[in-house]
């Protein structure tokens, strides 16, 4: 399965995608990564679909990753008496923790840590900023406000406070719950909700204790004051714009989406740019120009991957939105423009052996016209280091360990296949050779440009660079 493109496809799996027919369409299109998302589906929903997952693995015979998405806290409003309300401009509301069903005057908002964290001026947001609110006056029990942009409301609407930074985890009884299953499941990635600081991510790992890769969600902008801390605490970053766009004026989230996307090419951390990506094609067979030129705008952007949410998980159109998503990354990459841009962005090399080792091999892939840069591999960090350099060539990951190949499906340019480690030189070059030719990525007559570490076995010990002909 090997893919004619760097960018990889996340997608996002549901009600559209749930028989083993419909996932092994998306694979065979190009999902590359697929995503359960915890806030919806029953628990044997999402266990059915890694099991079939895991067939297809050993159908095909190459690593396929799964990301489970926990849900993380929402924040709702309660229910009303008489059903949906019209707010109007100017009128005047009390928010308080009461259950009992809300009316004209008072609104049911249950969560105590609303009322600790709200300040006089401070803004409510209902229903993805439908309907904003300013707060007035506030105690710890409730929250007197003024609507300033009218709409309707009804039963557990979601609600957004910008700017502020609440006492709340990240991480509910549920998701506490979701991640055990999930874990007891074999996922690959884990990513968290409603990040706000690296300690969150820090909880998270303690929890996973190893067991998958975590991921920071970016969806609040407190998150961004404290960027380079969670990317420093995560194995990787997902923009997700949706949500970031909903508490910061829809015109910062582009020049953020390079800011973060920037920031995590420099650490060597694997981005996925969420939400919203073909969102017509949750009912039409085609995107809009618009949005394939958004897809494109991630991809000269430098994203490792791009993800596709009700598209593929409940969508009229999964498969057909993973198709065009792949020809729109072909595309783009075939672009003179495209390595333009990828070659100035990149950062001079860390004084370690590895980051020179992974720099030269890069410059050596390119001068000889070398048809990959093949990494051994155990824990990923070779391969990663590979990927921040962006090469012009595929970057194939051999590795012994069955969890690192699958992580490393998710990474920029990355073809990841499971195999022994090497014994000594003859066998790194030989084996680099052969599943070169086994998975497509090299013919004879073509030259490989091989990192690798000595001792072999050693984590960490990249220090060898070798040229083979296949």
């Amino acid at each position: 399965m090997y893919r004619e493109r760097f960018t990889k496809i996340v997608a996002t799996l549901g009600p559209a995608t749930s028989s083993p027919e419909r996932l092994r369409a998306l694979f065979e299109a190009g999902a590359d990564v697929f995503r359960l998302n915890f806030s919806h589906g029953k628990p044997e929903d999402h266990r059915q679909r890694v099991e079939q997952l895991r067939a297809l693995e050993q159908e095909f015979k190459h690593p396929i990753a799964i990301l489970m998405d926990l849900q993380g806290p929402k924040l709702r409003l309660g229910t009303f008496a008489k059903g949906p309300m019209e707010l109007k401009k100017g009128q005047k509301l009390r928010f308080d923790m009461d259950a009992a069903p809300g009316t004209a005057k008072r609104i049911p908002l249950p969560h105590p840590e609303i009322f600790k964290a709200a300040e006089p001026g401070g803004v409510l947001l209902v229903d993805d900023g439908k309907v904003r609110l300013r707060i007035v006056a506030h105690d710890q029990k409730t929250i007197d406000a003024e609507v300033e942009v009218a709409g309707l409301i009804s039963d557990r609407k979601g609600v957004n406070l910008p700017n502020l930074i609440l006492p709340l985890s990240p991480m509910t009884p549920k998701d506490h719950k979701d991640l055990t299953f999930g874990l007891s499941l074999g996922v690959d990635w884990v990513a968290l909700s409603f990040v706000q600081r690296a300690h969150d991510i820090a909880e998270l790992k303690k929890l996973v204790a190893g067991r998958a890769a975590v991921m920071a969600k970016l969806e609040k902008p407190q998150a961004i004051e404290h960027l380079d801390e969670i990317i420093e605490q995560s194995d990787g970053i997902m923009v997700a714009r949706g949500d970031l766009g909903v508490e910061m004026p829809p015109e910062a989230v582009p020049p953020l989406q390079k800011r973060i996307l920037a920031a995590c090419r420099v650490a060597g951390r694997p981005a996925i740019v969420a939400t919203q990506m073909l969102d017509s094609m949750v009912h039409s067979p085609t995107p809009t120009r618009a949005e394939a030129s958004d897809v494109a705008t991630a991809v000269y952007d430098g994203t490792d991957a791009v993800m596709l949410s009700a598209e593929s998980a409940s969508g009229d159109y999964p498969l057909e939105a993973v198709t065009i998503m792949a020809r729109i990354l072909r595309s783009v990459e075939a672009d003179p423009l495209y390595r333009r841009l990828m070659d100035p962005s990149r950062r001079d090399p860390e004084a370690t052996t590895a980051d020179a080792i992974s720099a030269a091999a890069r410059q050596c892939a390119h001068t000889l016209s070398a048809a990959a840069i093949v990494t051994y591999t155990n824990t990923g960090s070779t391969t990663l280091r590979a990927a921040r350099e962006r090469p012009d060539v595929r970057i194939l990951c051999l590795t012994p360990n069955l969890d690192t190949a699958r992580r490393m499906t998710l990474t920029w340019g990355v073809h990841p296949v499971q195999t022994e480690d090497a014994h000594n030189f003859a066998d790194m070059v030989q084996r680099a050779v052969t599943i070169a030719r086994q998975e497509d990525v090299a013919k004879e007559g073509q030259r490989l440009v091989i990192t690798a570490g000595v001792p072999f076995g050693t984590p960490g010990a990249t220090n060898i660079l070798r040229i083979a002909y296949v």
